[in-house]
């Protein structure tokens, strides 16, 4: 889909839009005086990069939660969390407005003082930021490839200006250690923290929940430029030189000139390309603003957060300003703290501690931030449930959901001949959010959910449309995948009672079906991202495969 409908934007809205308000940032930011250069800065950027997509997929499955962070986490810790982000929002917004304030003067106009400059940006940047999110969709439908394109044109205009010796030299001027590695990789995180942001417009994005990939394409575009840059700039200055260059992308920009010196100050247009990048960035952090201020309940943040930018962009104490102390807070302070919300969020908004859940985020941890996180502890294997396949059935004003469960000791091939192959255990509920709880007070073994194989849905619930509420349920189990397939079946619960003659599980067993075929031979089940894919698009389901038993063999009817 190019376009956006229903007041949402399109992935590639969502891409474009990730490509200009970082772009800037990182090439006027990343590589001050030496920094996330020489060996231990490219390999630490392809590190970090490789953890921000397994942070992607984390962020995606927080995106519920951001949706009403009330619900998730109570009023007080929804004003916490909301004021966590404000901070942010605002320190980095008086920080990229103080870039703008001291570059501008000095590489593209002069005579005019720095503050009025950063005063008519902010003024400008915060006209409209509260009116929805299609606007800044469609500015990055429009601007967004030209920019990229003409970053990416000046890049390889500068790289005939390179030598191989200068590239030499920053081998061996830049030492590969444990601990340049680990702080440039932090760094590179840190960079990209904003996209800790992207749950607050989720929900604004067509299909938010197929909408990683786009994201993850950002993220990917964006470390391959500063990839290229950390090749390009070493080559064309040197080493040494770079260590003393507070903005070396100026004067690589003063360099790249079409071939033949077309036009004189060619330089004006790539630093204009920065400038549009860099408004574009404010404002969206204004955008975001409002988002986390309306989600959180903090009220509304339409004028006073341009002021406060403004201000900070401007107040000195001590003599130092926002660029003094702006990186510690990002390092120590923001990315530290937005992992530790983020765990919270995710296991307050289940409503309870899912301890699966907080050994996968702790490891993410490590990854992530290259931080010890310690004192986490997991449930033993042998004390989770693992169900391959739920069903789902229509009880009343209520549902059912059946969950077929294969034993531990089958599946670690410990089984003893007189025990069952399978369980089944069916739990009733006026809603799911209630099955759940009934769940965890009638069971003694922790429900895992990461391995569910097939969802089988009652004719009843697709006949009263219930199917929406159980798809927005599935949705907020993070562990849930979307790949299972999907099936229809006149009774649910009496499907999930069958046993193969071999003890098999009717996951497996339908599994089987689908995938044991040589090339050409496999049948086309429906999965649940095609669910998602289709109610997303016009309301609807597809036509899902008919289950039915006879003879007490199942049979399954492709459409």
């Amino acid at each position: 889909m190019k376009f956006a409908e229903n007041n949402r934007i399109s992935h590639r809205q969502l891409y474009r839009q990730m490509v200009l308000t970082f772009l800037a940032p990182f090439m006027l930011c990343l590589f001050s005086k030496g920094s996330s250069l020489g060996v231990s800065g490219i390999v630490g950027t392809v590190v970090a990069v490789a953890v921000l997509m397994f942070y992607v997929i984390f962020l995606f499955r927080l995106a519920p939660y951001y949706g009403d962070l009330r619900k998730a986490a109570g009023g007080f810790w929804s004003r916490v969390i909301g004021a966590f982000f404000v901070l942010y929002v605002l320190l980095t917004g008086a920080y990229l407005l103080a870039l703008l304030e001291e570059i501008v003067p000095s590489a593209l106009v002069s005579g005019v003082p720095g503050k009025w400059i950063s005063f008519f940006a902010i003024l400008v940047c915060s006209m409209g930021t509260h009116r929805g999110m299609q606007r800044r969709g469609r500015m990055a439908e429009v601007s967004g490839g030209l920019l990229l394109g003409g970053i990416v044109l000046m890049m390889l205009l500068c790289v005939g200006q390179g030598k191989v010796s200068y590239l030499q030299d920053m081998a061996a001027g830049s030492v590969l250690t444990g601990e340049n590695f680990l702080y440039n990789t932090y760094g590179i995180l840190c960079a990209f923290s904003g996209v800790g942001l992207l749950p607050f417009v989720l929900g604004d994005v067509e299909k938010p929940a197929s909408a990683g990939k786009p994201a993850a394409l950002g993220i990917v575009t964006l470390g391959t430029i500063v990839l290229g840059m950390q090749l390009l700039l070493p080559a064309v200055f040197g080493w040494e030189r770079l260590l003393s260059e507070k903005y070396p992308v100026l004067p690589l920009l003063a360099g790249a000139d079409l071939p033949g010196n077309v036009l004189a100050r060619f330089d004006v247009l790539w630093m204009g390309f920065l400038l549009y990048s860099l408004l574009f960035a404010i404002g969206s952090l204004l955008h975001y603003g409002h988002q986390v201020i309306r989600l959180s309940h903090l009220g509304t943040g339409r004028y006073w957060m341009a002021v406060v930018i403004y201000v900070l962009s401007i107040w000195e104490f001590d003599g130092l300003g926002i660029e003094d102390y702006f990186g510690v807070y990002l390092g120590y302070i923001f990315v530290p703290g937005l992992l530790l919300l983020q765990i919270f969020l995710m296991v307050s908004g289940r409503g309870k501690w899912k301890k699966k859940s907080a050994v996968v985020t702790a490891v993410s941890a490590v990854l992530c931030m290259s931080m010890v996180l310690s004192g986490c502890a997991g449930v033993e294997p042998e004390k989770r449930m693992y169900p391959l396949a739920l069903g789902v059935d229509v009880d009343g004003d209520g549902y059912a959901l059946t969950y077929g469960m294969p034993e531990l000791p089958q599946a670690t091939g410990q089984q003893k001949p007189e025990e069952d192959a399978a369980t089944v255990l069916t739990i009733r509920g006026s809603d799911f959010g209630d099955i759940e709880k009934e769940y965890n007070r009638t069971q003694e073994k922790y429900l895992d959910m990461g391995h569910l194989q097939v969802l089988i849905l009652s004719e009843d619930i697709l006949a009263d449309n219930r199917w929406e509420l159980l798809l927005d349920y599935l949705e907020q189990e993070p562990f849930v995948g979307e790949n299972l397939y999907v099936f229809r079946t006149a009774e649910a619960k009496e499907v999930l009672k069958w046993k193969g003659a071999q003890g098999t599980s009717l996951g497996e067993y339908l599994m089987g079906l689908l995938e044991n075929r040589m090339s050409g031979q496999q049948k086309k089940g429906v999965t649940l991202r095609e669910l998602y894919y289709q109610e997303y698009k016009n309301g609807t389901l597809p036509e899902l495969p008919e289950i039915r038993i006879k003879d007490k063999q199942i049979e399954v009817f492709l459409e």
